[in-house]
Parts: C-alpha cells; structure tokens; sequence
C-alpha cells in the first residue's frame, strides 16, 4: 500500500514519519527543512504535490480550512487531477462538516475518489507514536479499506458514521470541549497566581484530583510560563482555536441549539486575536484573565 502526505507542518510530519515505519510514503512540502526532517525519516520527498500523490492508494492531508483544500485539490497544485480514480483521500484536520460533504460529493462525482473523513485529536507527540485519537466518518466499505493506514496513526479509532461530514461532527464536540478546556485552565491558574500560589504546585495538586484534565496538564505548565511573562514554546497556535471555537458555535446554530460556554470561550480566543497573540500558543489565553499591574 502506498500512502501520500502533503503538507509536513505540526501534524504532518509527525503523521508521515509514523506512516512510514509501515507503508511506502511520498509526501511533498514548501518549506525545504520540513521535507528534509521527513527524508531522514524514511519518506520519499518529491518535487510537487502532484508528484507525490500520483499512484498512491491514500493521500493524507493537514490542511487549515475549505479554502486551503479547494486550493491543494482544484488550484495549481490540483492533486485531484493526479489522484488515481478510486484512491481515497484521508482528511485529517478540522475544517466543518458542510466542508467535507461538499467536497466528498464533487471528488466522487469528478473523479471517484473516496473521502475519508478522519479528524484527529492529540498533538505532534502523540502523531509521532500512533497515538492519536481518530474520528471517522466514511462510507463502511471505505473505512474497512482504509483500516491500515487509520491503524497506525490511531490509538483510538472510532467510526462514528457512515458518511463523510459524521468525523467533523464528531471533532466539533470534541473542540468545543479541548476549547473550554483550555480556557478554564488558564482562568483558574491564574486565579492561583492572584491568590499568592505556586502555580507549579497548584498545577500538581490540580492534576492528581477530579479538576484533572489532558488539557490541564498538557497547557498548564506553557500557560504558568505566559503568566510570567516567558516565552512559551508554540505547540498550537492560539488562532487555530478562533477557527475551532468558530466551527462548533457555527454548528450549534445550525442546530438549533444554544452553547453559552463555548459562545463564551469563542470571544476569550477572539480577543486574544485581536492582542496580537494570534501565533502565540493556546495555553497564552491565560494573559486575557491576568490582571494588569499598575
């Protein structure tokens, strides 16, 4: 089987170089230093995306919205044209559910391909080790097909529905809560600091009881870090939660249904866009409640 990866940022290259522990990977990225990290891994790096997906069952993407797609998959690089009739396309990152049924039904029209709806939740770590979680929205005669390639990028693999637009559902639940998460760590940390605690202390004593959360204890340490005025490393960058938070409150209208908490945590990430904290990490909304010394 062999399995194409455009795009080896954050997620991408660590998804690549776990893909190729198993399978024959081609992949294809801008940035020269990216591709060289995946050629040292074992990834076969080639000279455009149409290069690299030509022949391959599976053609992973980590894209950052419909746009994004529409232009890798219609605009030059147009890997849709170069995809062999009945490969699938494996979409991996959060961009909506009306996103990946509009572009499921031109691809299968145009030009048969199978879209594997499969956001992932997780991070680089965990996408380096095959341990992410998986929701997956396909067809089940396309999910059963893609089954390797899903088995080695996931610990927990869960097909939550039986068409394509069902794994970005499921991934808007999944963000409105990792949203809120994050938030609600940074609030109360930096209540810890206001009140005259150890932060790394209180994170500790946090961690070990009913408060503890993935979110908690993988955020808190960068956003004790932000509150003391240090630069934190960028694992995710706080503007791809303005994107997330935006999706699931999209969603919740078009269902019908009111979200206040995340409504709530939407405008938190939104001001932070609007600081300038767009490329700082997520952990770094904790500024937003710190109170401003005279």
């Amino acid at each position: 089987m062999k399995v194409s990866v455009i795009g080896l940022g954050a997620m991408g290259l660590p998804m690549a170089t776990c893909l190729a522990e198993k399978f024959e990977v081609t992949a294809f990225d801008i940035a020269q230093a990216r591709c060289d990290l995946a050629r040292e891994a074992g990834v076969t790096i080639k000279d455009s995306s149409r290069d690299a997906v030509e022949g391959t069952d599976y053609t992973l993407v980590a894209v950052r919205n419909q746009q994004q797609l529409e232009n890798l998959l219609y605009g030059d690089a147009g890997i849709a044209h170069s995809m062999k009739e009945g490969a699938g396309l494996i979409i991996t990152s959060t961009i909506g559910i009306a996103s990946v049924v509009e572009v499921a039904k031109k691809l299968k029209e145009e030009s048969g391909i199978e879209v594997i709806d499969a956001p992932i939740s997780g991070g680089p770590v965990r996408a380096g080790k095959g341990d992410l979680l998986v929701t997956v929205g396909a067809y089940q005669e396309v999910f059963d097909a893609a089954l390797p390639v899903l088995n080695q990028l996931a610990s927990t693999l869960v097909h939550v529905g039986n068409e394509p637009g069902k794994g970005q559902a499921m991934k808007t639940v999944n963000q409105l809560l990792c949203g809120v998460h994050i938030a609600a760590a940074g609030e109360a940390l930096a209540l810890a600091g206001q009140l005259g605690l150890d932060q790394t202390k209180a994170l500790e004593a946090l961690m070990g009881g009913a408060a503890a959360s993935f979110m908690l204890g993988d955020r808190g340490p960068r956003a004790i870090q932000a509150y003391n005025g240090e630069e934190a490393e960028v694992r995710s960058r706080l503007d791809i939660f303005v994107k997330d938070m935006g999706i699931v409150t999209s969603a919740a209208k078009v269902a019908g249904m009111a979200v206040p908490v995340a409504s709530a945590t939407e405008q938190l990430y939104l001001q932070g866009l609007s600081r300038g904290q767009a490329a700082q990490d997520d952990s770094s909304v904790i500024k937003l409640v710190q109170p401003v010394e005279d």
